[in-house]
């Protein structure tokens, strides 16, 4: 039996005027794709926004790696191995690649200077290690979004992510891009990461998901 990496137990969102998730219990293990399913505004965001620490639940508990999770914070879930490559993608475009990757924990030379080798060293290790190919030097305002999306991933990896969101990922791919990027995914799953896919497309979700 794999582990459980995550877990939801009567899990509510409430804000004002809106209950974004009623009573939500779910169980998420490692080296599995998990796709969290449903029409446009049934709450799947909110939901793993909760995970990523950007939600507080207004009930119920979530516990990551078997710890309750006490202060919700994106800070705290990255220190928890869980990350999130979310629809609108946050990159910094007039960055590159590797620079993009390795924002906020930028490897340094004599403690000070940005160590641009040491980061374009870090993002193709990435890039061979996952099989996301991209131009760590690239500009990322000079790459199409599938790559876009690659950097996306490559960042979370880079901070140590081993449970990763990916909200709506197909959205911005042509078909020849989701079935790079689902192989990808099943490799990641094959090496152990827990995968969660936000979804509306159920043709997706039967190709790739283990449990839905």
């Amino acid at each position: 039996m794999s582990e459980t990496v995550v877990k939801f137990e009567h899990v509510s969102m409430e804000f004002p005027g809106v209950l974004a998730n009623d009573d939500v219990s779910l169980e998420i293990k490692k080296g599995e794709v998990f796709a969290l399913v449903g029409e446009n505004g049934a709450g799947k965001s909110t939901l793993m926004n909760i995970l990523y620490g950007i939600n507080t639940p207004t009930n119920g508990e979530v516990y990551v790696k078997g710890r309750r999770i006490e202060h919700f914070s994106p800070k705290a879930a990255i220190e928890c191995g869980v990350g999130m490559v979310h629809q609108h993608f946050m990159l910094v475009p007039s960055f590159t690649v590797a620079q993009n990757i390795v924002m906020s924990r930028e490897p340094r030379r004599l403690g000070v200077l940005f160590d641009n080798k040491a980061a374009e060293a870090a993002a193709q290790k990435l890039v061979e290690e996952y099989g996301l190919v991209v131009d760590p030097a690239a500009v990322v305002r000079e790459i199409g979004v599938g790559l876009q999306q690659r950097v996306e991933i490559l960042k979370t990896l880079y901070r140590g992510a081993d449970i990763l969101i990916l909200d709506e990922p197909t959205a911005v791919l042509t078909p020849q891009e989701t079935e790079k990027l689902f192989n990808v995914l099943r490799n990641m799953r094959a090496d152990g990461k827990a995968i969660v896919i936000i979804t509306h497309k159920l043709h997706e979700v039967m190709s790739l998901s283990d449990k839905v």
